[in-house]
């Protein structure tokens, strides 16, 4: 599994112009699922996304975890993640899981999260998002299992 972790002071997710996941400050958490992914993957990413080190501590130095500022996560579905632009203009998608492998995972992922007691957002599976976010700092990590 693959994520790319923001640290947001606010995120939300809309569909169809309808907001269905917001959040104030936490990270915003695009996941992507390949064919070889289980669940212990997605426990293994939700440790690793609940325990980064990313928000500033007294001395303003990113020292802190989720966690420890009590932040929330807004998690997304991206199958893109896992696009392979290697070959010519037209990216491949063959390494993202589909949709009955992908779902249960992401939801696996979120639902961790949950049980670590961060409040998690959500947007919608296998549907078009809009992603409204203000980055912090800029922090942006690429985090693999």
């Amino acid at each position: 599994m693959r994520a790319l972790v923001q640290r947001v002071t606010e995120a939300r997710v809309s569909v169809g112009g309808e907001v269905v996941g917001a959040i104030t400050e936490g990270l915003s958490v695009l996941v992507g699922v390949t064919h070889t992914d289980d669940e212990a993957a997605a426990q293994k990413l939700a440790g690793k996304v609940a325990n980064l080190r990313v928000f500033d501590d007294a001395d303003g130095v990113m020292n802190r975890s989720l966690l420890e500022v009590g932040g929330s996560v807004l998690v997304v579905s991206q199958f893109t993640l896992y696009g392979d632009t290697a070959r010519g203009r037209r990216p491949s998608w063959t390494a993202a899981a589909p949709q009955a492998v992908a779902q249960p995972l992401v939801d696996s992922f979120s639902e961790s999260l949950r049980t670590l007691g961060i409040p998690v957002a959500t947007g919608r599976f296998g549907v078009e998002m809009q992603i409204a976010l203000v980055n912090d700092g800029p922090v942006t990590l690429l985090v693999e299992v």
